[in-house]
This record gives structure tokens, sequence and C-alpha cells, in this order.
């Protein structure tokens, strides 16, 4: 990392922890990552169109002022970028105003609904619309005057004024690898809250090096519980990714991926990241994808209605997943969607691999009639925001040869203590890595099983069945320890005789001590 995004990151991180009051941080967030994400458009739209606008040597301001160019400029961002925002509502311009401690809220609530608005009837409707609307400029958390509002908003303003962002440096992303640490950081203090938007970047990091394995571009990559995109995005960092996919409940994630997205330069025509219930309404359901990662929910509630027994993700197994665990049914979605040469990887509790009852049909015919399964790769405990359960990569393919055996690894043991969380190291990772890309077989870490095996354990997939992590305890030497009780023995005689003797001096009754 660079001194310059260390640098970055602190004093982003400073700002949030100076101005948050009374909120909590799964609160502030929003407005944080907001107006950090309000300041990347204004400087982007006007950087692209003063470029556009060179050759008619007129500024995107100056342009805009022209009867002949304002129409033209508009249409050119909104094609090109995807929205607009005319020159009196970009960043620089409300931060000159909280200079001179103007009040701009309402200048700045217009900029954020201009946004949206602009890409009403665009191709980049879906990604735009509404995507400040967990900025509430009203909030009384602001303060409980419209003047005590105003006052922090600006000064939150005014700190990230000074903060370059580096735009025109096209070969970094500075900014994206901010905005990823700033929602870490967000993630790690929002307690049981953050597992709805956020995977540990290492984590992520593993199941993006499996799904991209031997790939250096992928046609596409979805997921069906996105939270913050970011797993989304740790993939085209192993790998050039043509176009993202997913989809996320809750309302102000589902705003943060797509802010993510956008800031993180995705075009707005490469990626397709929709809000609803994956399970109960799925909104990619005609696609197939070539990768497909994910960290849903663990053991979360779902209908469980009779009606999905006739639906295509689910009717092969004549089982659905219980009401009150739907790992299954998340697996059984993601399997439908992955590609004939696709690679999947998610991650779950450790009970999908033993729970019997429906699970356990499931389970059974994914191993046994569809061969599908690859890995299993279990985590330390702690490892998640929110839970400290222990947890297990799994890892599909539909391509697997028959009689192919599936790699265990137990890499519980692997991990730093980083204040109350475990964390995977570098090394961790490697060695995780190293094991799968070449499914070798280490003493106390990893076993390749055959489907024999499997069948004999009655399709139980529990890592400790065949990773055996036993731990011989050294033999103890009674005589050496009969010894050494001896000896204590002595000592204390001799301590008892000492005590006596002092007391006697004082003409004191001595204490019995034994």
């Amino acid at each position: 990392m660079s001194e310059y995004q260390q640098k970055l990151e602190s004093k982003l991180w400073a700002i949030a922890d100076e101005l948050r009051g009374n909120m909590d941080a799964n609160e502030f967030k929003n407005y944080m990552l907001g107006f950090i994400f309000y300041k990347y458009l204004s400087e982007k739209i006007e950087l692209y169109l003063d470029k556009e606008l060179e050759h008619d040597g007129v500024t995107f301001e100056e342009a805009f002022k022209n009867p002949e160019l304002k129409g033209v400029v508009e249409e050119e961002a909104k094609d090109n970028l995807g929205y607009f925002l005319e020159p009196k509502c970009l960043f620089r311009n409300l931060v000159n105003g909280a200079k001179h401690g103007f009040f701009i809220l309402d200048n700045l609530g217009k900029a954020l609904n201009n946004i949206g608005e602009s890409a009403y009837g665009q191709k980049s409707e879906d990604d735009f619309v509404n995507l400040f609307e967990d900025v509430d400029l009203q909030s009384s958390k602001l303060g409980k005057s419209v003047e005590q509002k105003n006052k922090i908003i600006s000064k939150i303003l005014l700190h990230l004024s000074e903060i370059d962002f580096k735009l025109e440096d096209t070969e970094s992303d500075i900014l994206g690898d901010a905005y990823e640490y700033l929602i870490s950081q967000f993630a790690s203090s929002a307690g049981k809250k953050a597992g709805e938007f956020y995977t540990p970047q290492q984590v992520s990091k593993i199941l993006a090096k499996i799904v991209t394995l031997k790939k250096s571009r992928l046609k596409n990559v979805y997921d069906p519980t996105c939270g913050s995109g970011s797993l989304l995005l740790r993939v085209s960092k192993e790998a050039l990714v043509g176009d993202f996919y997913g989809q996320e409940l809750n309302q102000s994630t589902y705003n943060l991926a797509r802010m993510n997205m956008i800031l993180h330069d995705v075009k707005f025509d490469d990626f397709d990241i929709q809000q609803g219930n994956s399970l109960e309404d799925p909104r990619h359901i005609d696609m197939k994808f070539e990768a497909i990662v994910a960290n849903p929910p663990f053991s979360a509630k779902w209908s469980a209605d009779s009606r999905f027994l006739d639906d295509k993700r689910f009717s092969a197994y004549g089982k659905l997943a219980p009401k009150s665990k739907a790992d299954f049914a998340f697996l059984q979605h993601m399997i439908y969607h992955l590609d004939e040469n696709g690679t999947m990887a998610i991650v779950l509790p450790h009970g999908v691999l033993f729970r019997g009852a429906a699970e356990g049909v499931i389970r059974k015919y994914l191993v046994e009639d569809k061969n599908y399964l690859d890995a299993i790769i279990g985590l330390p405990a702690n490892v998640f925001y929110g839970t400290s359960i222990p947890t297990v990569i799994l890892v599909f393919k539909k391509c697997r040869e028959d009689g192919a055996d599936i790699l265990f690894i137990d890499a519980s043991k692997y991990f730093e203590k980083v204040k109350n969380q475990n964390r995977l190291r570098d090394e961790d990772v490697t060695r995780i890595m190293d094991t799968y890309v070449g499914r070798e077989q280490i003493d106390k870490f990893s076993y390749k099983a055959s489907l024999d095996e499997i069948r004999e354990n009655d399709y139980n997939l529990n890592i400790p069945r065949y990773v055996d992590t036993f731990e011989e305890e050294e033999p103890v030497d009674l005589d050496e320890v009969v010894k050494e009780l001896e000896t204590i023995e002595k000592e204390i005689k001799i301590i008892d005789q000492e005590i006596e003797k002092y007391c006697d001096e004082l003409g004191i009754k001595a204490p019995i001590m034994r």
C-alpha cells in the first residue's frame, strides 16, 4: 500500500470518528460514504466534460451557460456517465458556500436528488435512482435545529474538500480502495449489523481466487446476497470481469452496493445490482454465471413454501431446506445459476456438513447423484463480524470427473488475533490456496476423500471425520512426578518449622498450616 493511500484512509476514518456524534457506526456510514460518493460524482463529471470540451475551448461551467451547448453536454454526460449534475450543484461550489458560512442544506438536497432524477428514462436508471435516499439531511441526529444540521454537514464537506481523490490517475484505484477500507472500518464498529453488508477481506480473497483459478477473464460473476458489493469487486482483482450481477435484500445496503460499483469505475451498463429477496423473488432467474460467490446470512429464515417444490431451482432435490435454516436454499439457488464451465464458492455455517432430515437428502443428492462438491475448507471461529461461529467455504463445480475425490481442508487453527476478532493472515490464505490448487494431502491439515468413504460416513461431511487433527499428549513420567512431590513435601516441612520458630519468638500460637 502506498504512503498516500495510508494517509487517505487514516484521514477519512479520522473525519468519520470526529463527526459521528451520537450516531452508531451503521447510521453514520450512510452520510460519510454518501458524501464521499457525491464528491466523486462531482469531480468525475467535471473532469470528463472539461476533457470532452477541450476542442471547443470551453469548460463545462462555461458550456452550460451557452444555450447551444447546454443540452449537448447534458446528453453527453447521461449517455456516457449515466447521470448529470449542473455546475451550481457541484461539490466544490457547495464547499465554497460552506467556507463562507452560507446555508447549504437546500442546495445539497437538490444536488443529491438531481443525480437520481437525471437518470430517469436512461439506460442507467436502475443504477442511479434513489441512490442517496439514506442520506437524511433532516435527521434530528444531525442536530436539533437546521443551523446545527447545516453546521455539521458543512464541516464534513469542508474536511472532504481537503482530500485529493486523484481521479486523473487512471492507473490506480486509490479512492475505490479507500472506500473499501472505510466500509470495513464501519463493519468492525457496527457489531451484529455488519454481517449484512461486509465479508472480511481475507475471506473474500480466498473465494475470489477459487472462482478465478486458471482464468484471466470471466464472462460474468454473480452474488445473490451481495451486501456492499465488496465480494463481487474482489473477484475483479483476480481476473478481468465482463459483467457483475447481484441481488441484495436490505435497501440501504443495496444503495451502498451500487455506489461501490460506480466508485470503482464499473460502468453503469456493466453491472446489474437488484434489490429484493433472491430466494423468494429472484431477479436474474434465466441467467447462468461463470463465477458465483456468496456469504449469505447464516441460518436465516425463509418461507419454504410448498410451491418451491415446482420451482426449477429446487424441484430436482425432492426436498426443501427447512424454514428455520435457509442455508441449503441459497446453495441450491446458486447451483441452479452456475454455468457448466463455472465455479462457485459459498460461506456457510458448519451445520450444513452434518445436519440431517431434508438437509441430509439435499447434501446426498449434490455429492452422490450430481458429483458437484469439489472442496470443503474449514475456517477459524470468530472471523466474521457479528458472529463468532466457525464457518466453512464450500466449492462446487458442474464439470468434475466421475470418481473425483473431495478435498477437505482444516484451516481452523491458522489465524492471528486482532482486538476481539480473528483474522486470516496472508500466509494462511496462501497455505489454503496452495493446498486447494495442488489438491495436496497434508497431515493434520488436508485430506482427499473418495465417494466410497463419504458413503460409508452416510454423507456426513464434518471435517474431523476426514482430517485427523488429534495431537497426542506427551507421556507422563510417574516416577519423576513422585520425586517432585517428595521434594515439595520436604520444602513445606522446612517452611512450617520456620513459621513455628517466628511465632514462638513473637509469643503467639503458630497457625495450623495443613
